[in-house]
């Protein structure tokens, strides 16, 4: 295809999208997708030392419709300023920085105003070693050709691409492996994995009395007479029913960056505060919409109930929840208000994402300590009515009757199973019956399903453990 022809594509959609769904959306889509590139490419090679043009190659290939635009996008990386600024056809630029402690953030013209922030040092963990400072190789025959099956390629695309893969049975690591260019050390972006690592410190924030699960929340924006926005509860937000028209964050492609949930992450320097502004297309409860926004609302709680600054934020995930699990390797991304990017930006390694399963495997309890509200784990892990792809509240699960669920567990998965979940191949797979806490990460097209091969990883390996 000539680049007269691309041209003509692109313009193509961006037209018909345009008058699908109004012209105002369609000037978005630019920024949308240079921002999305840029803040992919900055966060893993200046926070997980990956190669870029493996980054930009996998990512593309696993969100279908991305090529119509990023052949034409010019990429800037400068290793020496830590930023990676990318345009596309001069309609678009996205400018994303690093800063030390707080990885990298879209860059809206006041990185100079944001001191770099080092968390304080790390009290001991309460967690006990979950494995040797060594890769645990699988402990058995058929464990070990489970991680094979799992890291094996199929001969057309799509390609799963695994990243890495860890199982921890009864608290310990049983088996892990690691594709070429990662390690154990290497931190992994958990995109919306990150929505249940909020749900847990929203959580412990229940469990200190500072919010209330079933009380409006506490938004400065809903709080005027007559607003019906005053009805959002957190719950409502965990559980994606909050009603607020940011349209949908289900896929990951082309189209989607016309919603307005990704103009709030990609070209609004307060994401919050844009999310919070939007009207209600739904009375809240009543319909299930998963879109980032309601998770960066809960961010936005998360920071004024600690402090009101990325800095207490940051002090208060690491006492209250990454210090106690002995999470050593944890970024949280912020915007440029301070607010955490809670719905997609946390890196760490695949071991401390295991480490957050392992949390809800103990019923939020850790060496006799609670961490979680009793009963938290029973709630996250309960079914929302309507979400058809099988939802908890910050969690998605197999309880319940939902489409997802029942798919699920027509491929191997066990009804007791629930996860964090993060688009195009992230998963932590907490499966209390089996004692089991699965993490996988890898960058797989979201469709089909099976893609991604973690069904087939999830049956092989409770076969592989029971009666260990």
């Amino acid at each position: 295809m000539t680049r007269r022809r691309l041209l003509l594509v692109l313009a193509s959609t961006v037209t018909l999208s345009a008058l699908a769904i109004g012209a105002a959306r369609a000037r978005d889509v630019p920024q949308v997708a240079t921002g999305f590139i840029a803040s992919v490419l900055c966060s893993e090679i200046f926070v997980s030392g990956l190669d870029p043009d493996r980054i930009l190659s996998e990512t593309q290939a696993a969100m279908p419709g991305a090529g119509l635009l990023t052949w034409a996008m010019d990429i800037r990386l400068d290793r020496a300023a830590k930023d990676v600024t990318v345009t596309l056809l001069g309609l678009g630029r996205s400018h994303a920085v690093f800063r030390d402690g707080l990885g990298c953030h879209m860059d809206h013209g006041e990185t100079a105003d944001s001191p770099a922030i080092r968390p304080a040092a790390p009290t001991p963990a309460l967690l006990p070693d979950i494995a040797p400072p060594r890769v645990v190789t699988p402990v058995t025959p058929a464990l070990a050709a489970a991680l094979d099956r799992a890291f094996a390629e199929p001969d057309a695309p799509p390609f799963r691409r695994t990243h890495a893969v860890v199982v921890l049975k009864d608290g310990k690591v049983i088996a892990e492996r690691y594709a070429q260019g990662f390690t154990l050390d290497t931190p992994l972006l958990g995109f919306s994995a990150t929505k249940s690592m909020t749900a847990t410190l929203i959580g412990i924030l229940i469990r200190q009395g500072k919010l209330a699960l079933h009380a409006p929340a506490p938004v400065a924006a809903w709080q005027s007479e007559g607003n019906p926005r005053r009805a959002i509860t957190v719950d409502h937000l965990l559980r994606h029913t909050a009603g607020l028209a940011l349209g949908s964050s289900q896929q990951a492609s082309l189209l989607s960056a016309l919603e307005p949930v990704n103009r709030m992450k990609y070209v609004e320097a307060d994401r919050a505060a844009f999310a919070e502004s939007i009207p209600l297309e739904t009375t809240p409860g009543a319909v299930s919409n998963y879109h980032d926004g309601n998770t960066v609302i809960l961010s936005h709680l998360i920071r004024d109930a600690t402090g009101g600054s990325a800095a207490d934020v940051l002090r208060f995930a690491h006492r209250e929840l990454f210090d106690p699990l002995g999470m050593r390797s944890v970024t949280i991304e912020f915007d440029a208000a301070g607010t955490p990017e809670g719905s997609s930006q946390m890196l760490a390694t695949a071991r401390d994402w295991a480490r957050l399963g392992q949390l809800y495997l103990d019923d939020g309890v850790i060496a006799g300590r609670r961490i979680l509200p009793e009963g938290w784990v029973e709630y996250v892990s309960a079914p929302t009515p309507g979400a058809f792809v099988g939802l908890g509240a910050g969690f998605w699960t197999n309880r319940g009757d939902s489409f997802g669920a029942n798919y699920r567990i027509s491929h191997g998965w066990p009804r007791d199973a629930f996860f964090a979940k993060g688009s195009i191949g992230q998963y932590v797979v907490v499966i209390p019956s089996e004692r089991l806490v699965i993490a996988r990460f890898g960058r797989t097209v979201n469709w089909p399903p099976e893609a991604d091969g973690v069904a087939q990883l999830v049956s092989d390996v409770m076969a592989a453990t029971r009666g260990e």
